[in-house]
């Protein structure tokens, strides 16, 4: 009987939308024990953004997998298929856009409900931006406008998520008063270059691109206040194996 692993969970600050040395791509597709893994791409933040889906698949095509897109826009899979589908990915890879809409037309769709099951049965879940928040029960958004809190997530995350922690101006701050009012739970920030894998619900693994980036948790103080501590990082380099050591 195969062995089902753990629950896998990847935040990405960065990836193929953003970066050039596809270190974080990398990195994801060695965590796969599949020869050739399946991984498919969900636009839905983007609104299934065209151009986002071409820089994907020009991304994924010259790798050792199998990509394929799943457009809920121009959906045209019937329920049976759509289950089917997912749960064939090794990697299912969200994109970037507005976490609120994304979270409204996967329950629409019933994805939300799929991906729950594939996560169970082994597939890694994992995203950029709004494909980093969806996973959490809940976290830090712009898909309003303003910054602001979006206590909607999936909940396969414990605790909330903030992306783009050093990049975008007011973001650090204000998560961290979202946290300290305990209008979200306790979680993680990821500035960019930065990924994190959870494993049923743990941190197991942190990388960087970027020798300056960091992933931080932030608590509420016991005296008030807010505590950040930033995570070790193991920095990934271009001419060595996702795995190695540095």
């Amino acid at each position: 009987m195969a062995v089902v692993p753990g629950r896998r969970l990847a935040l990405l600050g960065g990836g193929f939308s953003t970066d050039d040395d596809g270190l974080l791509d990398d990195w994801v597709l060695a965590g796969v024990p599949a020869a050739r893994p399946r991984v498919c791409f969900v636009p839905t933040a983007s609104g299934d953004a065209p151009a986002y889906v071409e820089k994907f698949l020009a991304a994924f095509r010259p790798r050792d997998c199998e990509p394929s897109v799943l457009p809920l826009f121009r959906r045209e899979l019937d329920d049976a298929a759509l289950r089917a589908f997912l749960l064939a990915q090794d990697v299912v890879y969200v994109g970037g856009g507005n976490t609120a809409n994304l979270l409204a037309v996967w329950r629409a769709h019933g994805v939300d409900r799929i991906l729950r099951e594939a996560c169970a049965r082994g597939t890694v879940l994992c995203g950029i931006s709004a494909g980093a928040n969806c996973w959490a029960e809940g976290s830090h958004t712009d898909s309003f406008g303003p910054l602001t809190r979006l206590s909607d997530g999936l909940g396969l995350l414990p605790g909330s998520v903030c992306p783009h922690y050093d990049s975008e101006p007011g973001r650090r701050s204000s998560y961290r008063s979202a946290v300290e009012a305990g209008a979200l739970p306790a979680g993680w920030a990821l500035e960019d270059g930065v990924g994190a894998l959870f494993t049923d619900g743990l941190l197991t693994d942190v990388v960087t691109r970027r020798p300056c980036a960091r992933l931080y948790r932030l608590e509420p103080g016991e005296r008030g206040g807010v505590e950040e501590r930033a995570v070790p990082c193991r920095v990934l380099h271009a001419d060595r194996p996702p795995g190695s050591p540095v």
